[in-house]
């Protein structure tokens, strides 16, 4: 039975290749996005990572105690004359026992404009900056080059108005030696002249980031103070074990002033860090993975259904010259394996490539992912062969086993006769399906909020919807395909309609094996009701943010620094206010407010003009009454607290403060649910106190003359700031894009994953197709002698693909639409100006796309049919 399934594999080598290429693109978009999601997670974690290697020993200050905002200028001055890591403990560490080597450093971040004026690769912790510290002769020499950053062209920064770059910032940026670049540290933006090209090794450049370089005392005077470095890494020499050396170097520093960290420590504190960072990136291929599998098993069962089914006339031959049901199996099983090990040998090489162009394909102007090796561990190897072989095993088993069930007499007389798809099982289990999955959805219409509870339901509740559709689709296709054909002209009353006989024979084929049809449309139908939900629910969300942008602001342009911890500095606040155009330039400084327990944002305006840039709508009291010791909440952190106007709460602003220390501050009104108030607004003066940057301010609400914007007014605010690569200057529909840009990029990363899922739904119309017409060989050549020309052939084929594929389609909207508005619900709840709004065009292009998928599917097979000879099909046994 081996040698039979080795032969058959061999004789049908035309008739599994369909087979293998269907197996090979499920294995290829299981393995890919597996290889995607781990590579991509190593890239970002390679973006955050600090290399440890070679450092045994970390020396750091340590934090002064927090102080009263009054002395903190003074402590400033204090810290710069008392700073511990300079030069003699430099020299200090290095007699220590067992230190082989000790690099000062002197770290921060800076962020540069490319040649065209935009800023360069902006990521958060990718964006470094330091000192080039030469060897001990100072000099660019073999022996005095930073061996961090090896010199590959120009020189080393040695005055304060030079700087180096990596290489890949240069290339990124189009920059070369001896141009000026404008770049920003935190504050007025600087221009310096690129002396350098260097190299590195430190991950979180090579993943997509940037590194500048400035010489010893600039970099001092930048990120720490004259004189002092901001950490000095030490190495232990060999046979030292960096436990014991933190010990011996602790003993030498001043206990008060600074602390040793081991290597091994800050890599396994920063292991932490990074998994948290992209914990929740990596889980969301495997979604797709699983939606990869789900697509991929359809095909494969009804493919390897319809293969068997073929053979039942040679199965059942087998069995009457003495082969056993037992043998019958394993022999099917043979085959099946072996066409799953070689499409999973395939795919999997497919796969990688689709790893490889996935980070650029999915990579946008103002996110792109980090690059990175391809990351081939064992779960994407174990997957492809779980997809590849143990799928396609699975898929045969079930038809073998009903093959090798049927007495040989049976089988050869009933091998032909296609099941009608009716089963009270199905009917019954799909209807307890779909009740379980509407009864989900419905009850979260009530829901107040998006919790991560709430959206488990749901995803579970349209992926039970889902399943309902495929299990009930044998028995939706009899009266779905007759309704629409009826629709659509293909038939009127018993007769033929506008499409003629083809059209008519076309809508009998599809409804001759209502199970293969509702197998073929099955992948179909999984890929729209993804696209049609994602779209609708991203529509809806993008015009929600729209309206939520439109209902808070009302500046025209907005000014920021992007988070609290760099400032716009007040000179740039002054020029953007004389800009000619600009009728108000409101400042506002942000900063934390730690309230009941939580964390919340607030917002330091100036009340005589916040009313000119922000739309607020106060439920009671008024922002005039905001000053020192006032503040203003929203409706959402009002009730989370238990506040109203006049209340008394303790809070305090900023994280500079004694911890313990708490402000009374006094409720002077309750505003609409605002994201660009934020969750409590106060007086600027009283926030600018406390906030993070004292004194500083974070964004510029501008309104212009008329309300207008303009490309040339915001070529004239970008000069007004120096051009800074720190702030961002955006007009309106620019926010309101950035407000959605989280959705636009989930929605990218999904469309592109699914696109493999519809290869696979036309693979599967393919494969059905080509099976049909073997299997109807004798019935076109009848067509043919009767009359029907191949014109006539070909449209017919065509026509039974638009079907299928309009079957599959339907069934996709209406459980894509059904889910969109259950998540919609959720979104309701969590967002006050949500609404569901149909894609029209989208869903308008969802439909005319599946169906030209169809008819371009059916090319090859409609082919292959018209060629057909009449009399060589009808004489065919």
């Amino acid at each position: 039975m081996l040698s039979t399934a080795l032969r058959n594999v061999l004789a049908h080598k035309a008739r599994l290749a369909m087979t293998v290429l269907a197996v090979c693109l499920g294995v290829a978009f299981v393995s890919g996005t597996l290889v995607f999601a781990d590579s991509t997670a190593e890239a970002y974690r390679a973006a955050a990572s600090k290399n440890f290697a070679g450092i045994a020993v970390t020396v750091t200050a340590k934090e002064s105690p927090p102080r009263a905002a009054a002395s903190r200028q003074n402590d400033q001055q204090t810290d710069q004359q008392d700073g511990v890591l300079d030069d003699a403990l430099a020299r200090t560490l290095a007699t220590v026992p067992g230190v082989a080597a000790v690099r000062p450093s002197v770290d921060g971040s800076a962020v540069l404009n490319a040649a065209d004026g935009t800023p360069l690769r902006v990521r958060s912790g990718a964006n470094l900056a330091g000192a080039y510290v030469p060897g001990k002769d100072g000099k660019d020499s073999k022996d005095g080059n930073d061996s961090r950053y090896p010199l590959i062209e120009g020189h080393a920064p040695t005055t304060s108005d030079e700087i180096a770059v990596d290489s890949g910032t240069a290339a990124a940026g189009h920059v070369g030696i001896g141009d000026t670049i404008t770049l920003a540290t935190d504050g007025p933006a600087m221009t310096k002249r690129l002396t350098g090209i260097v190299t590195t090794k430190d991950t979180r450049v090579t993943a997509g980031g940037t590194l500048v370089l400035f010489d010893r005392a600039t970099a001092q005077k930048l990120f720490a103070s004259p004189g002092q470095y901001t950490g000095i890494d030490v190495s232990a020499a060999p046979g030292t074990d960096q436990f014991e050396l933190a010990r011996r170097v602790t003993a030498v520093l001043p206990a008060d002033r600074a602390e040793a960290t081991t290597g091994a420590a800050q890599a396994a504190q920063q292991a932490v860090y990074v998994g948290t960072l992209t914990r929740g990136y990596a889980k969301m291929p495997m979604v797709f993975a699983g939606v990869a599998l789900f697509i991929g098993s359809f095909l494969i069962v009804n493919t390897f259904t319809m293969l068997v089914t073929r053979r039942t006339r040679e199965i059942a031959l087998l069995r009457a010259i003495g082969a056993s049901r037992r043998q019958v199996v394993r022999s099917v099983l043979a085959e099946a394996s072996l066409v799953g090990l070689a499409a999973s040998a395939a795919g999997f090489l497919l796969g990688l490539g689709i790893a490889s162009v996935l980070p650029d394909a999915l990579s946008t102007d103002g996110n792109a992912l980090p690059h990175g090796p391809l990351v081939i561990g064992p779960r994407p190897v174990m997957a492809s062969l779980a997809v590849g072989v143990g799928v396609t095993v699975l898929a045969a088993w079930l038809p073998s086993r009903k093959a090798a069930g049927i007495a040989p007499i049976e089988a050869l007389r009933t091998a032909q006769q296609p099941p009608t798809g009716r089963s009270r099982i199905r009917a019954v289990v799909g209807l307890a399906l779909l009740a379980l999955g509407t009864g989900m959805l419905i009850s979260l219409t009530g829901a107040k909020d998006a919790s991560e509870e709430n959206l488990r339901s749901a995803m579970l509740g349209c992926g039970v919807l889902v399943v309902a559709l495929i299990v009930l689709a044998p028995l939706l296709a009899v009266p779905v395909i007759r309704l629409a054909g009826r629709l659509a002209g293909l038939l009127t009353g018993r007769r033929p309609g506008r499409l003629g006989i083809a059209g008519h024979l076309a809508q009998q084929n599809a409804l001759r094996d209502p199970r293969r049809t509702a197998a073929t449309a099955a992948t179909l139908l999984i890929s729209t009701a993804l696209v049609t939900g994602l779209a609708v629910i991203g529509n809806s969300t993008g015009q929600a943010l729209d309206r939520q942008a439109a209902a808070g602001l009302g500046a025209d342009y907005v000014i920021s620094t992007g988070n609290t911890t760099t400032g716009v500095d007040q000179a740039a606040v002054q020029r953007v206010a004389g800009t000619p155009g600009v009728r108000t330039a409101s400042a506002v400084t942000d900063s934390t407010l730690f309230i009941g327990g939580g964390v919340r944002t607030v917002s330091g305006v100036d009340p005589d003009t916040v009313n000119d840039v922000m739309r607020l709508d106060f439920v009671s009291g008024s922002v005039k009454d905001l000053g020192p010791g006032r503040i203003a909440v929203s409706s959402t952190t009002a009730r989370e607290n238990g506040l109203r106007t006049g209340s008394q709460v303790n809070a305090r602003i900023g994280r500079n403060q004694d911890v313990t220390t708490y402000t009374a501050y006094t409720v002077v009104g309750v505003y609409k649910d605002n994201p660009t108030a934020h969750d409590a607004l106060g007086a600027r003066n009283d926030v600018q106190r406390n906030s993070f940057k004292p004194g500083s301010v974070q964004r510029i609400l501008v309104r212009t003359d008329g309300g207008a914007s303009s490309t040339s007014t915001e070529d004239r605010l970008r000069t007004a700031v120096g051009n800074n690569p720190l702030l961002k200057v955006q007009d309106r529909r620019q926010l309101v894009h950035e407000a959605a840009g989280t959705m636009g990029n989930l929605l990218t990363l999904m469309y592109g994953m699914l696109a493999i899922g519809v290869v696979i739904a036309s693979l599967g119309i393919v494969n059905t197709l080509a099976m049909s017409v073997a299997e109807r060989t004798r019935e076109i050549g009848a067509l043919r002698a009767i009359g029907m020309d191949r014109a006539g052939i070909r449209r017919m084929i065509r026509l039974e693909a638009v079907i299928v594929a309009a079957f599959g389609t339907l069934l996709g909207l209406a459980g894509g639409l059904v889910s969109a508005w259950a998540v919609g619900a959720l979104a309701n709840g969590a967002m006050e100006q949500y609404s569901l709004a149909l894609p029209w065009g989208t869903l308008l292009l969802v439909c005319l796309v599946s169906l030209a998928i169809g008819a371009v599917a059916a090319a090859v097979p409609a082919r292959r049919a018209a060629a057909l000879s009449p009399l060589e099909a009808v004489a065919e046994a």
